[in-house]
């Protein structure tokens, strides 16, 4: 049905995530994938989605020349905890404290997608409520040994080992707390 909708389109996927990848592939989208350099820094007064939606912005902001049946994706996600927000882990010692930090807590998930075309823009966004379990050290070291943290905002990806194990309850898509609320991205192109 999308891939119907769509067939006059190039979609252009900005994101070297194979997650978000999958996510079109698997809703029938063909897109070929378009990667620029961006230093993902954002104002430090924005919170919560408003960070991500800057960013998924700043990520298109280098696509000037966009052809008229093109249509660019970019995303970008952050957990959000205790009013400060969490990106992927640098090294060993910075997941170790993000975990820590996520044990036992609530926390958001933020996804920003920005849809472009030569005309115009529209950046949408969605929040899912995650519930970890106290994780113990053990726990805790076995994931990061054993999975890969270092991609993924907070560290973790619901998907993996630490989500079966780790998290009580989700309030929101699934799909989002893996990196792009799908539903909402399906409706935007269902417009096209």
């Amino acid at each position: 049905m999308l891939s119907t909708k769509l067939q006059n389109y190039s979609i252009i996927l900005a994101s070297g995530s194979p997650r978000r990848q999958q996510f079109l592939k698997d809703l029938g989208v063909k897109f070929t994938i378009d990667l620029k350099e961006v230093e993902e820094i954002y104002p430090k007064e924005l919170k919560a989605s408003a960070i991500t939606d800057y960013l998924a912005e700043l990520k298109a902001a280098p696509f000037k020349n966009l052809n008229k049946n093109d249509i660019l994706i970019t995303a970008d996600t952050i957990v959000w905890l205790d009013d400060t927000a969490i990106g992927k882990p640098s090294n060993e010692k910075d997941a170790i404290r993000i975990f820590k930090k996520l044990s036992g807590k609530k926390h958001q998930v933020i996804t920003s997608i920005c849809i472009k075309t030569s005309t115009k823009m529209k950046i949408i966004n969605d929040t899912t409520n995650v519930y970890f379990k106290n994780l113990t050290t053990d726990e805790i070291n076995y994931y990061i040994t054993n999975f890969e943290p270092y991609d993924k905002a907070g560290g973790y990806g619901i998907q993996d080992w630490i989500g079966y194990i780790g998290v009580e309850k989700i309030e929101g898509s699934f799909f989002n707390v893996m990196g792009l609320p799908v539903h909402k991205l399906y409706t935007e192109l269902l417009k096209f």
